[in-house]
């Protein structure tokens, strides 16, 4: 298996291949992606600023799959940026032929594979964190495994939370549900949990210091002993 970073101005990710030519194809579709995006913003500044689900004025898969997932999740379309730009990344990576590819876009993971991973959780000063980890099973498809935080990153959250994950076949509506999750739930509040639609999303995992929350179905979770360093962060590439 082959690990690589790979950071194009605020994307910042990690790339894991059997094949080289997988990750070049990789890199390609997320560039391609970020310049959709960067041009989108520069036409319509709005679209970057808002916290709401928005309409776009645009035909751009990538942007119009943004404000699909964002809609659907009720936040605005910068909230499945990550997501989304790691979705594109791997679907290029399955054009080029990969069986196995994991895209790490800074804590929201695109993935499919032929064998069976683990998914470390971090999050911040909980805890649980770094001590645990799903074991995802082979995906013939692709999975959108993504996290949210309150505490960590410097992504904008509304909540409290240490680390929220969602699991989806839509890996930007992951990304936008892990935001509106984050955003909501609190210890003793676990109500957003009642606005995600089942058909669309697998199961949820959220850490709020000592307390945890899910909902749905999740992959098997087992202790491990998460090495930081392997975190996509941008002061470790």
């Amino acid at each position: 298996m082959i690990r690589e970073p790979f950071r194009f101005r605020e994307t910042i990710a990690i790339i894991l291949v059997d094949d080289p030519a997988h990750s070049a194809a990789a890199k390609r579709g997320m560039i391609e992606a970020r310049q959709v995006i960067e041009g989108y913003i520069q036409r319509d500044p709005f679209f970057k600023a808002t916290f709401d689900p928005y309409t776009p004025d645009s035909d751009e898969r990538v942007i119009i799959t943004m404000c699909d997932a964002t809609r659907r999740a009720g936040v605005g379309p910068m909230a499945a940026v990550a997501g989304t730009i790691a979705w594109e990344g791997l679907l290029a990576m399955k054009d080029a032929g990969a069986d196995f590819g994991v895209i790490d876009n800074g804590g929201d993971i695109a993935l499919t594979s032929d064998r069976a991973i683990n998914v470390g959780v971090h999050a911040g000063e909980a805890s649980l964190s770094n001590r645990i980890a799903f074991v995802v099973p082979p995906q013939d498809g692709i999975l959108g495994v993504c996290t949210s935080s309150a505490t960590v990153g410097p992504s904008i959250s509304l909540g409290v939370a240490d680390a929220v994950t969602i699991f989806s076949k839509n890996v930007a509506l992951a990304d936008a549900w892990a935001t509106r999750v984050c955003n909501q739930i609190r210890p003793d509040d676990h109500t957003v949990f009642d606005e995600i639609d089942p058909s669309e999303v697998s199961g949820v995992f959220a850490i709020m210091g000592d307390s945890t929350a899910t909902w749905g179905h999740l992959p098997p979770i087992v202790r491990a002993n998460v090495d930081e360093r392997l975190i996509s962060a941008g002061d470790r590439l």
